[in-house]
């Protein structure tokens, strides 16, 4: 367990790190970009959507007249930007976050190897494409594993269990790789993932509990519609720092097990190269004194 906690209190450190920071205030500023764009062409056609879509609700309308007699009339022309607002939301989230990903991923690696494993030799075992193919299918694996789950969730226990194993375990095929897909070759990242699975599946789950805080925040945003423009964007942030911290434990981790597998491979060739020096010395023939 000395590399797990060594990387954990590592990536800590680097995560205060300036460059850390601003990285992750890149989502805040691609929401910003694709909300504004998204809200300047489509925004009012959205909520006229809505608004003819709920019009044709009788109950509905039985209720907001209902609301309007007790004074709350605002209820319905706030419904449908509402409706618009949470629907549009986890998209622009999501498109964000994954070009985050795809860009703060590779830089926190670069930057952990420069300033700890600067010789280290990069193998480049994993493409990007590699990385894609990897990315996606794990994902999809973990997807049906949560739908074949889910009748388990109604027990207790298990959900708060199953989830978070799931998830962890994801977090640690597609960290790990990422991690790993620059300096180690195939052979050498299987045998990292075969020898360390048990501290790198932890790392996963311990990562994906700190990933609920966002998630927190963000039901606050929708419990409190009035603070949902505030909140939002503060989740998104927290969810990046969380990403950046995750990627740096990872990192740490995976490259300086690298180093150690890589430094035992060199000690036993040597040892190997010695012990042939030695056994061909012993069946040389010896040579008579002159």
């Amino acid at each position: 367990m000395r590399l797990f906690f060594d990387s954990f209190w590592r990536a800590l450190a680097y995560t205060l790190h300036l460059r850390v920071m601003l990285l992750s205030l890149v989502p805040l500023v691609l929401l910003m970009v694709v909300a504004l764009g998204w809200g300047y062409f489509y925004w009012e056609p959205s909520v006229a959507w809505v608004r003819d879509g709920l019009e044709g609700w009788p109950l509905l309308q039985k209720f907001l007249g209902w609301a309007a007699a007790f004074g709350a009339a605002r209820v319905g022309a706030a419904m449908a930007p509402l409706i618009v607002i949470f629907a549009i939301t986890p998209l622009l989230i999501l498109l964000c976050l994954l070009a985050v990903s795809l860009m703060m991923g590779p830089a926190l690696v670069d930057m952990v190897a420069k300033r700890r494993f600067r010789d280290l030799a990069r193998h480049h075992g994993g493409s990007l494409l590699a990385s894609l193919g990897w990315t996606l299918g794990s994902t999809l694996i973990a997807c049906v594993l949560m739908v074949l789950s889910m009748p388990l969730w109604w027990i207790p226990p298990f959900i708060f269990v199953l989830p978070p194993l799931i998830w962890g375990w994801l977090t640690y095929r597609v960290m790990a790789f990422d991690a790993l897909a620059v300096h180690a070759s195939r052979e050498e990242r299987l045998e990292l993932l075969r020898r360390h699975r048990f501290s790198l599946l932890l790392m996963g789950v311990l990562s994906g509990f700190m990933g609920a805080a966002p998630s927190l925040v963000w039901a606050s945003g929708a419990l409190f519609a009035a603070a949902f423009v505030v909140l939002v964007p503060v989740a998104i942030w927290i969810y990046a720092v969380v990403f950046a911290f995750t990627a740096l434990w990872f990192a740490h981790f995976g490259l300086a097990a690298l180093h150690d597998l890589r430094r035992e491979s060199d000690a036993a060739n040597a040892t190997g190269a010695l012990t042939g020096d030695t056994l061909r010395s012993l069946h040389e023939p010896k040579q008579p004194p002159p």
